[in-house]
């Protein structure tokens, strides 16, 4: 049996997420899944840093679903002590699921500008999905669902990120090339021709070599407009310099 841990973080002095909303419509995706028995959903929420390492540690999941706030290079927000938002590297990240290397299948960071973590995770993890611009509640939910609804179904990791993205296309929101899946080649037996595979001469020395599926490159949170801001279907917020969408 496969567990999935979902890790979800909205601390108080951030923008409010419907974060409920979606790890509900994950339960109901794999509670109706045929392959249902196969898997089984830890939640974690509220998350602080010290949460975040007891419930790997606990739980020692499959997958390791994170919802909430990201800030790109900064890194992932979660929560402290009084529930105030906490920023937890993407050095620190990468160190942490290094431990975890052999239990852990598949990460998916449900959270904007996620993709500079999900970038640096993957030298450890074989698939690890983030986002490589702000992406809002509509989309993510409906990716979540799509790629649970495949995951239910007994498909591969590669096979649940096509149809989260299509998901997303479904329901007519223009942010299907959001979502990012960094793969180790050698775990790979995607057809190449839908992704672009990295030149092994042009990796760097001790990472293995990787293949990305809409990988474009992140805009910097600090220099997104107003109007940019207004056409991802809203979750903005604000806290010191650092831009706060999903």
């Amino acid at each position: 049996m496969k567990k999935i841990l979902i890790l979800s973080a909205n601390p108080k002095d951030t923008n409010k997420l419907r974060l409920d909303e979606e790890i509900r419509e994950i339960q109901a995706s794999l509670k109706r899944a045929k392959k249902r028995d196969q898997f089984e959903i830890v939640t974690e929420w509220a998350v602080r840093v010290e949460d975040l390492r007891r419930a790997l540690l606990d739980h020692e999941p499959t997958i390791v679903h994170f919802s909430g706030h990201g800030s790109g290079s900064n890194g992932l927000i979660l929560e402290n002590q009084s529930g105030q938002m906490q920023l937890v590297s993407t050095e620190s990240l990468a160190r942490l699921f290094k431990f975890f290397h052999s239990k852990i299948e598949c990460i998916l960071l449900n959270a904007c500008y996620s993709e500079a973590q999900a970038q640096a995770i993957h030298q450890h993890i074989d698939y690890v999905i983030g986002m490589n611009q702000t992406i809002g509640d509509v989309a993510a939910i409906a990716f979540a669902i799509g790629f649970y609804d495949a995951l239910g179904a007994g498909h591969n990791y590669e096979d649940c990120f096509e149809i989260g993205c299509a998901s997303v296309d479904l329901e007519g929101i223009p942010q299907s090339e959001i979502p990012v899946i960094k793969v180790k080649s050698q775990s790979s037996n995607h057809d190449q021709k839908t992704e672009q595979q990295t030149n092994p001469a042009d990796t760097p020395p001790g990472e293995s070599p990787v293949s990305e599926k809409n990988n474009i490159p992140a805009s910097n949170t600090a220099t997104q407009t107003a109007g940019d801001n207004a056409v991802m279907f809203g979750n903005i917020g604000q806290v010191g310099n650092i831009n706060l969408q999903r």
